[in-house]
């Protein structure tokens, strides 16, 4: 996949300035991670398919061990993602307290408690 150059960390500043650095950076290190890793799992999928058409038995007694590897990247490829969707609620939590302060709590749809917005 190609980068798309700088658009994504503009999208993600918000009222308190840049997104930290640091975030940004774990993100795209777990991204390449997760890209990698599927990309381990096309080859392996590949593999899988060609010993399971030649129904060799070495090659169906291979693909015990492969589809177990498969199993072991696709659970890494969920851990990556559950991270990521740790860090970005972390992020934008900061982010959020950061820019407004001591804010009023949040009821279950986001919104604050007991704020009110008045028509211009």
């Amino acid at each position: 996949g190609g980068g798309g150059g700088g658009r994504g960390r503009k999208e993600m500043e918000g009222k308190g300035g840049q997104v930290d650095n640091k975030v940004v950076q774990a993100f795209q290190r777990s991204f390449v991670q997760v890209q990698n890793i599927l990309d381990q799992n096309r080859l392996l999928i590949n593999e899988i398919n060609q010993n399971h058409e030649s129904r060799a038995p070495d090659s169906l007694n291979r693909n015990v061990g492969l589809i177990r590897e498969l199993n072991n990247n696709i659970r890494r490829v969920v851990d990556l993602y559950a991270d990521l969707s740790t860090s970005v609620a972390r992020s934008v939590e900061a982010s959020a307290a950061s820019s407004e302060g001591d804010s009023a709590p949040l009821r279950p749809d986001g919104k604050a408690v007991g704020k009110r917005v008045r028509p211009c």
